[in-house]
């Protein structure tokens, strides 16, 4: 049996982050297995489509190299890949189920359904469908359909069944039909719903391995009875955890950024956000925090897939970018940092900045705050100065350090002369640096005080001497 694995993304705005988070492990185990991963597009939902949604989908899926075998732009030989453009498939296999008494059409009204939830909620019932046109008579139901009455098509669920599958991640997994509703599947505008149509296609797609998010697992029974109806073949099932916040609720746009395109954004490299993702889903057999997508591809196993819910936390994914930016040759870094870069430095003068730099870089979208001082003159904080010494050494400090630059330039000769005054006058070293540092670059924090001094140049270094105190 050829693996065959999917993801069925609704075209509802901007990709989202657990799209991938899902679509990776998909395709991992589609190559590990030698199969296909499939892209199918579920715009049933015709109220949130997103017009250019589904090329969002696949340029983000192609940042990741998540490039699915079949898809509405890849072509294939189970299409069509849109669900708007299979409507008539879904009515051919709901009307069978009709035929075969496992579904029905159903004429409540909205009032009606609204009072029998009501009702039951009331007696502390299980809200649910209470069958009511399961018994209406062929010639009934030939009346409503001629009056033009609207109508959807029920799933008849029958009680006390126990469905019980195994979860490759959770392992087995028994639910009681008892409280089960009759699902709509066919709904009155001629749309399929969700539940229907998956199953459809995951069928007629030859799909073998569903691997999704943990808040189906409630209504996978909902779907092995459907299978059951049709009288077909189930799959596979792989519920993973979702992605979580710091309060442990799902993640959302309130706590954390979802779309794709923020990452892109903030420059975050695709191979690492991918490893972040990974990392959060799976464990390393041999403990790895850093590892490639054909790594995980060859060592991946659903044993090791967590089944808690993994927290999506920024600093380390940031901690993560920055090891695969340092990886990166200066010549790499050079055209990454290019579409954010807002300064027009001289080529040998940047690559020189960037090997200053490249340790402390954890986003390409810092570049700008990292290496401004080395192209514009900086504004300087009197007070956080002060806060370190008084003004009198602040001047003391600047003139000795512009006299012995102007004598000496900018090399180890001139910092060791600075350090031996510092101690010959009984300055705390630490905060005798400090000072040219902020004066020079108006930062507290930046590369080796004269590796960076070296690159403003002499010139350059004299003037912010001389004015920045």
């Amino acid at each position: 049996m050829r693996v065959r694995t999917r993801i069925a993304p609704s075209p509802t705005g901007d990709p989202h982050i657990g799209t991938i988070y899902q679509a990776l492990f998909d395709y991992a185990y589609a190559k590990q297995n030698k199969g296909n991963f499939i892209l199918r597009v579920e715009d049933t939902d015709r109220e949130r489509f997103v017009e250019g949604a589904t090329q969002k989908i696949l340029s983000s899926l192609k940042w990741f190299s998540i490039e699915p075998d079949e898809s509405p732009v890849h072509g294939g030989d189970f299409g069509p890949y849109v669900q708007s453009e299979r409507l008539d498939i879904y009515k051919k296999y709901i009307n069978d189920l009709i035929l075969k008494k496992e579904a029905y059409l159903c004429f409540c009204t909205k009032e009606r359904l609204d009072h029998i939830r009501e009702e039951q909620i009331k007696n502390k019932q299980q809200p649910k469908y209470d069958k009511h046109c399961l018994n209406l008579t062929k010639k009934e139901i030939d009346d409503l359909i001629n009056k033009g009455t609207p109508s959807v098509v029920r799933l008849n669920v029958k009680p006390g069944i126990d469905i019980i599958f195994n979860d490759l991640i959770r392992g087995e997994i028994k639910i009681k039909t008892d409280s089960f509703d009759d699902q709509v599947l066919l709904k009155s505008d001629g749309y399929p719903t969700y539940h229907a149509a998956v199953v459809i296609d995951d069928h007629l797609m030859k799909i073998t391995h569903i691997i999704r998010g943990e808040e189906w697992i409630s209504s996978t029974p909902k779907h092995i009875l459907l299978y059951k109806a049709f009288e077909w073949d189930i799959p596979m099932f792989a519920h993973l955890s979702l992605l979580r916040n710091r309060d442990k609720s799902k993640i959302s746009k309130r706590h954390n950024n979802t779309s794709i395109d923020w990452y892109k954004k903030e420059g975050y490299l695709p191979e690492a956000l991918t490893n972040y993702l990974l990392l959060l889903g799976w464990s390393h057999p041999e403990g790895k925090e850093v590892y490639s997508l054909d790594e995980f591809i060859k060592k991946f196993s659903f044993d090791r897939v967590s089944k808690g819910g993994p927290i999506f936390d920024i600093d380390k994914l940031n901690w993560i970018n920055g090891v695969y930016i340092r990886s990166k040759s200066v010549i790499e870094i050079k055209k990454l940092i290019k579409p954010y870069l807002i300064y027009d430095i001289e080529n040998k003068k940047l690559e020189e900045i960037i090997k200053l730099i490249q340790d402390r870089l954890k986003k390409l979208s810092e570049i700008n705050d990292l290496i401004s001082f080395f192209v514009e003159t900086p504004q300087i904080d009197q007070e956080i100065l002060e806060n370190i010494i008084s003004k009198d050494k602040i001047d003391e400090i600047c003139d000795i350090s512009y006299k012995t630059i102007e004598d000496k330039g900018i090399n180890r000769d001139t910092e060791e002369t600075l350090r031996n005054y510092a101690i010959e006058k009984g300055y705390n070293i630490g905060d005798f640096f400090m000072i040219i540092r902020i004066v020079t670059t108006g930062k507290k924090a930046t590369p080796p005080l004269f590796d960076t001094l070296s690159i403003i140049g002499k010139k350059e270094t004299l003037k912010r001497l001389k004015n920045g105190r």
